[in-house]
């Protein structure tokens, strides 16, 4: 170990240090009369240098210690804790030499650890439960590189079947250390039927059809024949279609077009017919969900005259299943007609305009309160404009223009703006030259750059805090700019999110009741809790506490009634688990109520597959200087990792501590300080 002193500044400050404290002392014992000369150099030396040690301290020295450690060489064992692995093996002999091969390692000069592929550390063979219900092999062996960092891990053993079903493969990563693989199960390929996947819409709508595809796959069954079934939840057939395997390898599509009858959370199940033969049934069944919403958004947007604009706002608008879209270039036959036009969500291009049309009608339409979004343009009558919104006030000379880029606010936070550079290499779009003045209440989303200089006026802005909610694009030639990112990026992507953002942030309804509960998951798995998040407030929309809340879940078992407490460190409920099936809830406070739905989902993935996949774990060992061994000879690797190979490794650890956080220092102040007094007293010197 070695040990020194560590200045942070020049070393006159130090003899500084030292002259302050003689200059202190004898300032202060020189002209004292009752003192001996003898006495005056005893206490000034004693007063100089407490003097000179509290000086040093104000420079803030450092001790630094510098101490070389041996770390030996550490192997981490990770287990497969997952429901594939269950009877994989005979885990009775595997555990036992899993245990010979941990003391063997040991007893070699290593260091070992256990731990799932979760990360849960200390879980022993001969105790696994198996109860997990994914695997994701890169995750786990990814997380061993973050926990181990700076410790000297060389070689990780893998205990596993192979079979996983979440995130990416390993082989697309690179460890700094050994990995052995050690496989377990059957990598046979048997006779089988299984579900590979389901796709569906999350979100139907009421009254309509909706497509559901169901992707099937099978081992060694050619030429047999089955038939795939969609059922509700009552278990109900509501669409089914036959199943052919023509090779022994098969895969298959099958596409089902379901009603949707009941609004609310809908669980269906996806039901393959066995075949004589077949190695397990338990793949053979796969549920789903769908929100059966009743209606969508509707969206009016009218125009004061034709222009590319509106067809790059209709195809924007399109892309988002939530919105109905209607679109009205406005006559002088339609101003009837629209005072009775129903929307969620009105969007005004260049009205209001200069020719007066939006006097005959477009008062009736805003004074329902919707939220609107203004798309001026050169045809927009600038005066009215600043009357009809709460957003940004421009002040501007009629024909005069100014051509810029826009580019995001940093300091915008009401959603996650697109990452991109795109916006810079756009071309201009024309926006009126003249004053802006941002409104109160304004969030800015976008601001003019002019030859890459931010005149800070806004672009695309939003006010979310009057009566109703509005958003303004002040920029004429959007369509420009989607051609122009379809051109650099062969896709429309960062235009249309901007927009669609801003659209959804204006037409979400906000939640007025005082009693609010959610659960913290749409779906929840069988085997976890279901959590919900209450709050309450009060007229103000302050946050309130101390309220009892009576929660009531209806289920497939029936009713539950639970009573509970909010407090300001418990503001959420929990519940043990529930079996499969859709829920309800309602909750109640003295006042207010408030429910919804929720799903509690049996499906198990791991359970899809079951065959083991060797050629996965040969090539993670041999891509990371690894072995690959069958779990029952899993005490052969006692011969692979050879501690005489692994030498220890000698690091150099460095501590900084301040001084004058070490004891011993005020240790010695205090003396210097008890000495002086108690000779000060003793000599007569007060």
């Amino acid at each position: 170990m070695k040990s020194e002193f560590v200045s942070q500044t020049s070393g006159g400050y130090y003899l500084l240090c030292l002259l302050v404290g003689v200059a202190y002392a004898g300032f202060f014992y020189y002209r004292a009369k009752i003192l001996s000369k003898e006495q005056k150099w005893i206490l000034a030396v004693i007063r100089g240098t407490l003097v000179s040690i509290l000086a040093f301290l104000l420079l803030n020295p450092l001790f630094k210690t510098l101490s070389a450690l041996t770390l030996r060489p550490k192997v981490v064992l990770v287990l497969d804790d997952s429901r594939s692995m269950k009877n994989a093996e005979k885990w009775k002999d595997v555990s036992a030499s899993w245990e010979a091969l941990r003391k063997g390692l040991e007893s070699k000069g290593f260091e070992t650890q256990t731990v799932t592929l979760e990360g849960v550390e200390g879980v022993e063979l001969s105790n696994a439960a198996f109860t997990g219900r994914k695997t994701a092999l890169a995750n786990g062996l990814n997380a061993l590189k973050g926990n181990f960092e700076g410790q000297h891990l060389t070689d990780v053993i893998l205990l596993s079947d192979g079979i996983m079903n979440e995130g990416l493969s390993p082989t697309f990563f690179q460890y700094p250390f050994r990995i052995h693989t050690l496989g377990a199960g059957d990598s046979t390929v048997k006779k089988d039927a299984y579900i590979q996947g389901i796709s569906a819409n999350k979100i139907a709508y009421l009254g309509n059809d909706f497509t559901v595809q169901v992707e099937i796959g099978s081992y060694l069954l050619k030429g047999r024949n089955s038939k795939i079934e969609i059922r509700d939840n009552s278990g109900q057939v509501l669409s089914s279609s036959p199943v052919n395997y023509k090779t022994d390898d098969d895969y298959q599509s099958v596409s089902f077009k379901l009603p949707a009858k009941q609004e609310g959370k809908q669980r269906f199940v996806a039901v393959l017919g066995g075949v004589e033969g077949e190695h397990t049934l338990k793949n053979n069944t796969r549920e789903f969900f769908v929100d059966v919403v009743n209606g969508k958004e509707k969206i009016l947007l009218l125009a004061a005259s034709p222009h590319p604009d509106l067809k790059a706002i209709k195809s924007i608008i399109d892309k988002n299943e939530w919105f109905e879209l209607k679109t009205k270039i406005v006559q002088e036959a339609d101003i009837s007609s629209l005072k009775n036009e129903v929307f969620d969500v009105l969007i005004l291009h260049q009205f209001p305009d200069r020719a007066g049309l939006h006097t005959r009608f477009l008062s009736e339409l805003l004074v329902r309160q919707k939220p609107v979004f203004f798309f001026p343009a050169s045809q927009s009558d600038w005066s009215f404009f600043n009357g009809m919104q709460n957003v940004v006030s421009v002040v501007t000379q009629l024909g005069k223009v100014d051509k810029v880029n826009g580019m995001f606010n940093p300091g915008f936070q009401l959603f996650n703006v697109p990452s991109s550079n795109l916006f810079a290499d756009l071309p201009p779009i024309t926006v009126p030259f003249g004053v802006y003045s941002a409104l109160t209440g304004t969030e800015v989303i976008m601001q003019q750059y002019i030859s890459g200089i931010n005149t800070g006026r806004p672009l695309l802005a939003v006010n979310l805090s009057g009566t109703r909610k509005m958003a303004v694009f002040l920029g004429d030639g959007l369509w420009h700019w989607r051609m122009e990112e379809f051109a650099q990026t062969q896709q429309h992507g960062i235009i249309d999110e901007l927009i669609l953002k801003t659209l959804q942030l204006i037409a979400l309804k906000e939640e007025k009741g005082k009693l609010r509960i959610y659960p913290v998951n749409e779906v929840f798995q069988v085997d976890q809790k279901v959590s919900f998040a209450v709050e309450m407030y009060n007229d103000l929309y302050e946050r309130i506490y101390e309220q009892d809340i009576e929660l009531r879940i209806k289920g497939p078992s029936g009713e539950k009634k639970f009573d509970f407490r909010i407090t300001p460190d418990h503001s959420r409920f929990e519940l043990s688990t529930l079996p499969a099936g859709v829920y309800t809830y309602e909750g109640k406070s003295k006042n207010e109520k408030a429910g919804g739905q929720f799903v509690v989902s049996d499906s198990d993935i791991e359970l899809q597959n079951t065959t083991a996949d060797f050629s996965l774990l040969r090539t993670i060992a041999s891509e990371n200087n690894g072995s690959f061994l069958l779990a029952k000879d899993l005490l052969e690797l006692r011969n692979v990792i050879n501690k005489e190979n692994v030498p220890n490794k000698l690091v150099t650890q460095e501590d900084l501590r301040d001084i004058i956080h070490f004891k011993w220092i005020w240790f010695v102040l205090i003396v210097l300080v008890s000495v002086e007094w108690i000779l000060r007293k003793y000599w007569g010197s007060y």
